[in-house]
């Protein structure tokens, strides 16, 4: 053979590998949504974002069962496979989190280990843009809670004691543990929520049970997204606007796809931000679907004594993607 034409053959077959590679990190980038499978059969959400640093390394971020989205530092590809992996989130796990996924027909699977040691297995799909056309049409406000018992809410964990009670008109978790969720649910809406808890409480407000709107004592400390006002681990208010531990509080949130208006006691914290997707302790990671408001009340005590929604009566047109 020709030394040129061998030379030229060998060119034109890296340039045409480099283009299918290309293309197929291209095919990654984006948000995937995961329903994830333990050893034991027992399914949770989980929530992937991969993008480019520069022209070619792959980066992202990953949200697992629990605790906030972690980076993801670098994305090795070797043709439809990808893999990395994440440091640990909790003190009782030593190892690195090793992650191999398979991008096949549009769904993104693949297994990690959970902290035990055992093959957890992710079954992936893009994640929706949940974007919206048009103004939604509000109809009347709905009292999620009516001051006198727990009509219209049921508990989310199984083995868990309801510590959640109604005393003196107000709704209180006096035993920690349990999480509380309306059975109904709702796609865009406007929440007010009236709150209050004692010096170093924690909790928060699901919205669709998917995304955590988070409630701490945090009073003259630096606006942060793992703190009051923001979207957990995603995104931060442009201030703090909390008061003081011991004082009623309130929220006033309005979610259209997935864009969030969050006011703070009257001071708008964050303006029409889009919230990239689900926070740990979801419910599920059916993004696309409505849900319902999830009380989260297994880390502090919390008290409410206002809960009122007003739902969109029809979505606004999808656009087109």
């Amino acid at each position: 053979m020709n030394h040129r034409y061998f030379q030229l053959v060998v060119v034109l077959f890296l340039l045409t590998w480099s283009f299918a590679s290309a293309a197929q990190s291209d095919e990654i980038l984006g948000r995937w949504d995961f329903v994830c499978t333990d050893a034991d059969g027992k399914s949770f959400p989980s929530w992937l974002e991969v993008r480019k640093s520069g022209h070619a390394a792959l980066v992202g971020s990953f949200v697992g069962q629990f605790g906030s989205a972690r980076p993801v530092s670098k994305i090795t590809e070797n043709g439809s496979n990808f893999s990395f992996s994440i440091p640990p989130q909790w003190e009782q796990r030593t190892t690195d989190m090793q992650f191999t996924l398979e991008l096949t027909d549009g769904k993104l699977n693949g297994e990690t280990t959970d902290e035990k040691g055992g093959v957890v297995k992710l079954a992936g799909s893009r994640a929706p843009a949940l974007t919206r056309i048009g103004k939604p049409q509000w109809r009347e406000p709905i009292e999620l809670f009516n001051g006198k018992d727990l009509s219209g809410w049921t508990t989310q964990l199984d083995g868990v004691p309801n510590g959640w009670v109604v005393r003196d008109g107000f709704l209180y978790n006096q035993k920690p543990g349990q999480n509380l969720v309306t059975e109904q649910q709702f796609d865009d809406f406007k929440l007010h929520a009236e709150f209050r808890y004692p010096n170093g409480s924690n909790g928060g407000i699901y919205l669709r049970g998917r995304y955590e709107a988070q409630i701490e004592d945090n009073y003259g400390g630096e606006a942060e997204c793992h703190k009051i006002g923001g979207i957990y681990g995603f995104l931060t208010p442009s201030l703090n606007a909390s008061k003081p531990a011991g004082y009623w509080q309130t929220y006033d949130i309005t979610l259209v796809g997935r864009t969030i208006t969050i006011e703070l006691n009257g001071e708008r914290v964050v303006d029409r931000q889009a919230i990239p997707g689900i926070t740990g302790g979801a419910l599920d990671s059916n993004e696309d679907e409505p849900g319902p408001i999830l009380l989260q009340g297994d880390h502090g005590p919390i008290e409410f004594r206002k809960l009122t929604i007003t739902p969109a009566s029809v979505r606004p047109t999808l656009a087109k993607p």
